[in-house]
């Protein structure tokens, strides 16, 4: 498959043979798995205190004849501490027990439960090559929500990289027609539920990504983009490639794509 490769301008420089890895056939079961595993594997250990709920002096007795049992009073067994007493008539309170106030958790989560999950090698680089297939595939990439220009797919040239202004590249996307999908994901929602109260407020539409070579201006240049991207080629995953769902609008640089074929990245 050949695809244009056009300039800051938007003006065809050349041609180039996409490399191998865009050949893959799309499977999304794939992808979605090596999703799951890659987000399992982000998630930190948690868990209660194993000591949490049951630091309270808990012994009761229904024997005949003890001391402080309560053989004969017609109260169920629900463990219970002494608050306070008159004589040898006690004033027990439930406590330890999950049904009873300041009690211990039934099933608490465990810090020691294994969180992390596995995939084999040439499943992982298969659904990544995956991704890299469907990012030039249209239907594909409108179906995901995208608002694609008419001559998409095609490829950016070597000098975009050296973009470094953030008003220069909102300028150059503009003019390759994209100016809907950036309106697209400039809003952003509240979200629903307690994530609101837990650092994550707002949630983001996903963009256009751009996979570029090296580390470079244009890295900077996007970061005040809302919903835009922008990740050496050596660094791709599921997540970044669409959220495990392929089909991500995908800007690629001339650069980047010679780096995947001459280090034959993901195969």
């Amino acid at each position: 498959m050949k695809l244009d490769i056009l300039d800051i301008s938007r003006n065809k420089v050349g041609e180039v043979d996409l490399p191998v890895q865009f050949d893959e056939d799309v499977r999304e079961d794939l992808v979605r798995r090596s999703f799951l595993v890659l987000r399992s594997n982000k998630r930190k250990p948690y868990g209660a205190m194993p000591e949490a709920g049951k630091r309270a002096s808990v012994k009761i007795s229904k024997r005949r004849r003890k001391y402080r049992g309560m053989y004969g009073f017609g109260i169920a067994r629900t463990p219970r501490k002494i608050l306070s007493r008159r004589g040898t008539r006690m004033y027990w309170v439930g406590a330890f027990s999950p049904n009873t106030v300041g009690g211990r958790r039934a099933h608490p989560p465990k810090s020691e439960k294994i969180l992390r999950k596995k995939i084999n090698k040439k499943e992982r680089k298969k659904a990544i090559r995956i991704c890299i297939a469907a990012s030039v595939n249209s239907d594909l990439v409108k179906k995901k929500g995208h608002i694609i220009p008419e001559n998409y797919p095609f490829i950016l040239d070597k000098k975009f990289e050296d973009l470094s202004k953030t008003k220069e590249l909102i300028e150059v996307l503009k003019a390759f027609e994209l100016k809907k999908e950036l309106d697209r994901v400039s809003k952003r929602n509240i979200r629903a539920g307690k994530g609101k109260s837990r650092g994550r407020r707002y949630k983001t539409k996903n963009g256009p990504l751009i996979v570029v070579s090296k580390e470079s201006g244009i890295v900077k240049a996007a970061d005040n983009i809302p919903g835009i991207d922008v990740v050496n080629v050596k660094n791709l995953n599921v997540e970044v490639l669409g959220n495990g769902v392929p089909g991500r609008l995908t800007l690629w640089t001339a650069s980047s794509l010679e780096v995947l074929e001459k280090e034959k990245l993901f195969r």
